[in-house]
């Protein structure tokens, strides 16, 4: 059926981060997102094992695996109270301060199309925000994923 699949758009990624001040579990959707990279192969390890009898041919083991999820876009807030985007707030009020154990947040991005959110315990890496004279401000954040990738079914209201 290759004849009937088709490209899906990037502008249908949804981006959301966790607010763990919540007393239940509350989801604050990233505003303003225009380009997004998803790298599984951030921070993976491997070992050589060649040895002899792999008769010069090369061999690995991996020993680490790891992923990272940029977002980049424009920094958000609301026109009648002037207030940031709260998930953009909360990345930048909230998280980036965050040190050692505590450093640690949950992040979630799925394409408009799926049933199930890719859901990652991270830590985050704030952008750099700026503009020129006839720009937008710019608005980024890194995340790196700690630990396994976990799913979670899509639940509409």
């Amino acid at each position: 059926m290759a004849g009937n699949s088709r490209p899906i758009d990037a502008r249908g990624w949804k981006f959301e981060v966790e607010d763990a001040n919540a007393t239940s579990e509350t989801w604050l959707p990233i505003a303003g997102t225009t380009t997004f990279t998803h790298n599984p192969g951030e921070n993976e390890e491997t070992v050589e094992t060649t040895a002899f009898e792999s008769e010069g041919m090369y061999e690995q083991d991996v020993m680490q695996r790891g992923a990272s999820l940029s977002i980049e876009g424009q920094y958000r807030i609301d026109k009648a109270t002037r207030a940031q985007d709260p998930g953009q707030l909360y990345i930048d009020s909230v998280w980036t301060d965050r040190l050692g154990f505590e450093s640690r947040n949950r992040v979630r991005w799925r394409h408009e199309t799926q049933t199930q959110w890719v859901v990652w315990d991270a830590t985050v890496t704030p952008g750099e925000q700026g503009g020129g004279n006839n720009d937008k401000t710019s608005w980024s954040a890194t995340f790196t994923r700690c630990g396994p990738s976990m799913t979670a079914e899509v639940v509409t209201p």
